[in-house]
């Protein structure tokens, strides 16, 4: 519901997904306008006149993609939505990737006459490629949920459609044996097991590990602001990662670098972990399979979702649970056992 809070006409308050608020102007017979700033704030007046005048939909194309009612449009409006441009920029491209490609097959459609057959059939003609297919659904759910509220149409018809069931568990999670034999093959000392402790121990996406500094270092703790949420996150310094990096020299340039002295790229760094673990015969093992391995550790050692998640960065349960599904069915299940006042 929006928030009534003495807001200028046609301006509401509204909470998106992760329970932010934000502003949108709406006027009858104009496009509704995701503004920016708030009253108050440098550029408020412009913007505010700008939204009243009209000016905003300047901004849409107008060709034939973006006809008044289409998925085109409703794509185009999205794109000006907190929800998109709030996500990171590896985020915002890979969903717009995804969503021009269903713009370039469906852009035309009206957006009131799509049906819940219509997304049934999408969904279902993407049976080769599953994981996409349910990655689509997703963004279709969040559009149509934008249709209605911009009061392009009254229903859901992504409603109770049913995404594919993946088999297996993604990617590898590490065992213990798995981390052993790497262990073995890489001495301390050793980039490979730099970059090895580094994922393990805090539990951080390629992405932000490669971004780690000695500056990020404040006596037993390490700094993290993940790049994907924006998060900051202060996570202790596990014994074993603070013997690793003990033999790491110290450089004013990121932790890990490459064998030229410079910093790694997130792929690069990927590439580079699957070329170690294929050194030492662990083909299923990837760099992710570590944060996932950091993760079921943690699981296996009694910690809550909200104590994994205060490592990893994870924001929801179902994030939490997916990545812990390889967390030892044995131990957890004879410490239930013995909570129980079994043996």
């Amino acid at each position: 519901m929006p928030k009534k809070s003495g807001l200028p006409k046609g301006v509401t308050e509204f909470k998106d997904r992760h329970e932010k608020w934000h502003l949108r102007y709406r006027a009858k017979g104009q496009p509704t306008v995701y503004l920016k700033t708030r009253p108050g704030q440098d550029g408020w007046h412009e913007e505010y006149e700008a939204a009243r005048a009209g000016e905003p939909e300047k901004r849409v194309r107008t060709s034939a993609r973006t006809k008044p009612g289409t998925i085109s449009a409703l794509i185009a409006v999205y794109y000006g939505t907190p929800e998109f441009t709030g996500l990171a920029e590896s985020s915002r491209k890979t969903y717009r990737n995804m969503l021009e490609r269903f713009r370039e097959a469906h852009g035309d459609k009206q957006v009131a006459t799509l049906t819940r057959a219509h997304i049934k059939a999408i969904i279902g003609a993407m049976s080769a490629t599953p994981a996409a297919a349910n990655n689509l659904l997703d963004r279709l759910r969040i559009l149509m949920k934008l249709a209605m509220d911009d009061e392009w149409r009254a229903d859901d018809p992504t409603y109770r459609v049913k995404g594919f069931k993946l088999s297996g568990d993604g990617f590898h999670t590490w065992s213990e044996d798995d981390i052993e034999k790497f262990c073995d093959h890489y001495p301390i000392g050793t980039s490979a097991r730099l970059a090895m402790g580094l994922m393990l121990y805090t539990g951080q996406r390629r992405s932000d590990m490669v971004r780690m500094g000695w500056q990020h270092i404040s006596g037993d703790r390490m700094r993290v602001r993940q790049l994907k949420t924006d998060a900051m996150l202060s996570i202790p310094i596990h014994s074993d990662l603070a013997e690793i990096l003990a033999s790491a020299e110290r450089t004013d340039l990121p932790i890990l670098l490459t064998q030229f002295g410079k910093p790694f790229t997130a792929n690069g760094f990927g590439n580079r972990m699957r070329k170690w673990c294929n050194a030492a015969e662990l083909p299923e093992c990837t760099s992710h399979g570590l944060r996932k391995a950091a993760a079921r550790r943690m699981a296996e050692a009694g910690c809550s979702n909200k104590e994994i998640m205060a490592i990893t960065g994870h924001q929801t349960d179902k994030e939490v649970t997916r990545y812990t599904k390889a967390a030892d069915q044995i131990k957890l299940a004879d410490r239930a056992m013995k909570a129980i006042g079994g043996s």
